[in-house]
């Protein structure tokens, strides 16, 4: 059986390339929004929506939005009960342990969600 050799990486380089993954680190956010309306509804997301960390004033920003209107535009959901769209985030710091999902506009009903605890994927479901 042939012998694996490892490959040698110089330090420096290493550090380099692990420095330039996490800038690339993004976060995932499946949103349902569980509606009980007899009617459909509007809704949309600001791109001034972000993760916050909890520990720190770090703000992950919104790069993608599927299934779902940015503002001004708006997309109607009709009467379901349960309607998913999905929000692509801008990395969390490494030692963020707890963060806010925020959606921080110049009116009321904007979405939050405190404290959703961080996991090893950087994948989420919430309910919104």
């Amino acid at each position: 059986m042939p012998t694996i050799i490892k490959p040698f990486i110089e330090p420096e380089i290493l550090s380099q390339i692990q420095s330039e993954i996490s800038t690339e680190q993004q976060v995932i956010v499946h949103c349902c929004l569980k509606s009980d309306f007899a009617v459909g509804i509007l809704i949309r997301i600001w791109r001034t929506t972000y993760l916050l960390d909890t520990q720190s004033s770090h703000k992950s920003r919104l790069l993608f939005a599927d299934n779902i209107c940015l503002n001004p535009d708006w997309i109607e959901v009709p009467f379901v009960k349960e309607y998913w769209f999905t929000l692509i985030f801008s990395g969390l710091p490494k030692d963020c342990t707890h963060f806010d999902f925020a959606e921080i506009i110049p009116e009321e009903g904007g979405f939050y969600v405190p404290n959703i605890q961080r996991n090893g994927t950087d994948v989420y479901s919430i309910n919104i």
